[in-house]
């Protein structure tokens, strides 16, 4: 067969898309011309790849084994050219990662500027959502994410870790005053989580009889980035990972409390990629950047206590 890769990765982007019109709204070209390469492509597999009808777009049984060959050959010719670039060249070229819009903010944002200038021909797109993305269909390189991973199609990579302190803002602080221990928490306003409940039970470091606070909380809300808005503008206490937190610290907009007082277990963050493509070097860069960024932060929070 004589195969265009351009015309298989334009199909693939179909199959995850679902539509013709939406990759061609992806590529910036009109649906005739994706409709004129998934004709050259089904004409030298000689096979229909795709039923269409009015409720869609469905592969064949051919297109299915197509589509999963087709990924198999893009990666290897992306490993490839990856590979002989690198060897030449500085990793260069778009990568689009997913990860949380406070993450973005607290973390990935303050990173760029030292990923720029490490690699000047390195391009990030951001999608800054608390949703868990497609990242085939959304064609997604790298999502970053805490917690377990667990999936057969996705490689995860620890690039650091991340714990949790009790941060107020100054203005809070200045109206209602510093708790020095934790019983007195029980007369302060506190921000509890109402998505993850888990969250709200702050186990108390005392020695081997550890005591656990249940927070019921004088405010609830069931988004991270709004909580950690509400302690911004001072409207209480709460809980927030320390790598949000760490850059408000600096700039004076938030107070660590109570801090060794409160056991904090280390939870991982990962670097998940697709299997075809964790292998690119400007894939790599990336990560070992972010790993290195993100090590360095915790040195910083370490130091701090």
């Amino acid at each position: 067969m004589q195969l265009n890769l351009d015309d298989i990765a334009l199909f693939t982007r179909i199959a995850e898309l679902g539509s013709l019109s939406a990759a061609a709204r992806e590529r910036n070209v009109p649906v005739s011309q994706v409709t004129r390469s998934l004709a050259r492509l089904e004409a030298a597999a000689k096979v229909r790849l795709l039923h269409r009808s009015t409720h869609g777009l469905s592969l064949t049984d051919e297109g299915d084994t197509f589509l999963n060959y087709g990924r198999q050959l893009l990666a290897t010719s992306d490993e490839l050219a990856g590979e002989l670039t690198g060897k030449l060249s500085e990793p260069s070229g778009w990568v689009r990662i997913s990860v949380s819009p406070v993450l973005a903010e607290c973390v990935v944002a303050p990173s760029l500027c030292g990923l720029y200038q490490r690699y000047p021909q390195l391009h990030i797109d951001i999608n800054a959502d608390d949703r868990l993305a497609d990242m085939a269909r959304d064609g997604i390189d790298i999502a970053i994410r805490s917690g377990s991973i667990s999936s057969d199609t996705l490689v995860a990579r620890q690039i650091g870790t991340h714990g949790r302190t009790l941060y107020a803002a100054p203005s809070y602080l200045a109206a209602f005053g510093t708790p020095t221990h934790p019983d007195e928490l029980q007369q302060h306003r506190l921000i509890a989580s109402s998505a993850s409940p888990t969250l709200n039970h702050w186990t108390m470091a005392q020695g081997q009889a550890q005591k656990e606070l249940h927070i019921k909380g004088h405010t609830r809300t069931d988004n991270s980035a709004l909580l950690l808005s509400l302690v911004l503008n001072g409207v209480g206490i709460s809980r927030i990972n320390d790598l949000f937190a760490l850059p408000l610290v600096r700039e004076g907009r938030l107070v660590p409390l109570l801090q060794n007082q409160f056991v904090s277990p280390r939870v991982p963050v990962y670097a998940v990629m697709l299997q075809e493509r964790h292998r690119l070097p400007k894939i790599r860069a990336c990560i070992d950047y972010w790993a290195q960024w993100l090590a360095q932060m915790t040195q910083e929070i370490g130091a701090g206590r």
